[in-house]
């Protein structure tokens, strides 16, 4: 993918204000076209509509357990990169998460966002 196209993102998170914390950032940028969702099931009906570029997605979440959404992302649309976010840095997540498909995780809180941003660059220029 050419980095200088507009970059389709979408934040899954049960967290409403880390959802909304994300969002305002990218959304900023009019390098970065986003989509929000408190819910995963509503970001895989989406998935017939739209093909997202990045997807960060929450691990724990009550509606679908973010390894199964990954799953879910993978079955649709597999060139999907996908970065796992937690504040539970289980090994067996993590390993789980790779094993699945997943490109990366962040733990959270993070960093800063601009490290969030960097990770989704890093991702995009793996082959």
């Amino acid at each position: 993918m050419e980095l200088s196209d507009t970059l389709k993102i979408a934040i899954v998170d049960d967290e409403v204000p880390i959802l909304q914390m994300l969002e305002n950032y990218f959304s900023r940028n009019e390098k970065y076209e986003v989509s929000s969702f408190s819910n995963p099931l509503e970001m895989l009906a989406s998935l017939k509509n739209s093909v997202y570029d990045v997807v960060l997605l929450d691990i724990m979440m009550p509606q679908l357990d973010g390894i199964e959404t990954l799953r879910e992302i993978k079955k649709v649309h597999e060139p999907t990169r996908v970065i796992m976010m937690t504040a539970y840095s289980s090994l067996d997540k993590v390993l789980s998460s790779h094993k699945n498909g997943a490109h990366s995780y962040i733990l959270k809180p993070f960093s800063s966002l601009a490290s969030v941003e960097k990770k989704i660059l890093e991702v995009l220029e793996q082959p």
